[in-house]
């Protein structure tokens, strides 16, 4: 996530706090991560009238039961009794840069590195659902490890590791809030009978991040893994566009959302995370073509009509300030594309300070200055609802369009596989 001039100042001065060992480091990280100034709970207690204002109005004409966020991460480390890991790299001093990141990461979570980082996680999130109007449900990932096209899983590339056994867990424990979304490498000797084992649990969602994984989506190895899933009725959320949350290690490509033509062709249904709203990827249609914006691409797909029932747009991080302006004015031009965005928040990136400039929304067009002041003040106490909120305030700098209420109700494709889970 770290790439303009002032994120890049920022985490150098975190890696010289790191290689320093000084203990103001952890001062540092708050202000870039999770800078917060109160609990969740104070919210209602310490907003303007403005601010209360602009957060009844977020939830106005929705159908509150079928509010979602479809995008929600949930980690831990290997002392924590969780089953899930972090990259040993980003826990070390020798890797600055790495352990910074996953400080900052730390912070926007409300947790601290040891035997409590899980459940710090978890008690923060639910203190966030928990503190706002309507809590709605919350889509949580699991992340399967790296494997090779062989089968072989690679524990030097797993940049983290969350197991499917713990989002259940998770989801069983609070059911009014999670469900469970589990991931599955398509190259493990044991994908298929992993998929059906999840499946009979009640899983229906599945999630890659391709990049960093090492997936090719449009492989014609992976015909079987699509045919289980179409199977099992098991929707596909995958990245798309570039990942720079966690190292790709040099496979950037396989975020190209043309790569997943072939989910789509055999009936997945799929669900395009982040819109594919940064980076830049081959036109596989026309090789010819120089490297084009892949939301472009997106939209492409999006566009055609033998896809218009099986493939969605995830709105995660259309409005982080470094994603700006393209993909968020173009997805407010399109109502016609509305009723196929799902809203997501890919929790808790929304905690990065660094992140969150509302004042380029502003001065963009995207929202007023009251709505600015207004939203910061959401923000010091719920970066959750924040992004809720801010999602359905910007509105199109010209012609004054907002997303329309679609976008954040689960669509009833999507609704019936969470309440079949039940």
């Amino acid at each position: 996530m770290f790439r303009s001039r002032f994120e890049s100042r920022c985490l150098l001065l975190l890696v010289f706090w790191v290689l320093m060992g000084n203990l103001a480091c952890t001062r540092l990280y708050v202000r870039v991560g999770g800078d917060f100034a109160g609990a969740p709970g104070e919210l209602p207690e310490r907003l303007s009238d403005e601010a209360l204002s602009l957060v009844e109005a977020a939830f106005e004409g929705l159908d509150t039961r079928r509010l979602a966020d479809v995008h929600v991460h949930v980690f831990g480390v290997a002392e924590d009794g969780t089953g899930a890991s972090v990259h040993a790299s980003a826990r070390r001093r020798r890797n600055p840069l790495r352990r910074a990141r996953f400080q900052v990461y730390l912070s926007a979570a409300g947790a601290q590195e040891g035997p409590e980082t899980g459940r710090q996680v978890v008690e923060r999130l639910l203190a966030l659902i928990r503190a706002k109007p309507v809590s709605g449900r919350y889509f949580l990932y699991a992340m399967d490890h790296f494997h090779h096209p062989d089968g072989r899983r690679d524990a030097a590339r797993s940049v983290f590791y969350v197991p499917n056994g713990y989002v259940f867990d998770l989801a069983d424990q609070w059911p009014e809030y999670f469900v469970p979304v589990v991931s599955v490498h398509p190259y493990r000797s044991d994908a298929l009978a992993e998929i059906d084992r999840w499946a009979d649990r009640g899983a229906r969602f599945l999630k890659w991040l391709p990049n960093a994984m090492g997936i090719d989506p449009g492989c014609a190895t992976l015909k079987p893994f699509y045919e289980k899933l179409v199977e099992r009725d098991m929707v596909l959320l995958t990245h798309t566009g570039r990942e720079l949350a966690v190292p790709a290690g040099g496979q950037q490509h396989y975020g190209n959302p043309l790569r997943l033509r072939l989910p789509l062709e055999m009936g997945v249904t799929v669900v395009a995370l982040h819109c594919a709203s940064d980076g830049r990827d081959r036109d596989l249609d026309d090789p010819r073509q120089p490297r084009v914006p892949s939301f472009d691409l997106l939209l492409r797909m999006l566009d055609e009509p033998r896809y218009q029932h099986n493939l969605y747009g995830e709105m995660s991080s259309v409005t982080f300030f470094n994603h700006l302006p393209r993909a968020l004015e173009t997805l407010l031009a399109r109502p016609d594309l509305h009723p196929r965005l799902l809203n997501g928040s890919d929790y808790p990136l929304p905690g990065i300070k660094l992140l969150i400039r509302t004042a380029k929304l502003e001065k963009l067009g995207f929202i007023t200055t009251g709505e600015r002041h207004a939203l910061n003040e959401i923000y010091r106490y719920n970066p959750l609802l924040f992004d809720f909120v801010v999602k359905r305030t910007v509105r199109h700098p010209r012609t004054g369009q907002r997303f329309s209420p679609e976008v954040f109700m689960l669509p009833p494709k999507l609704l019936k596989r969470v309440d079949n889970r039940f």
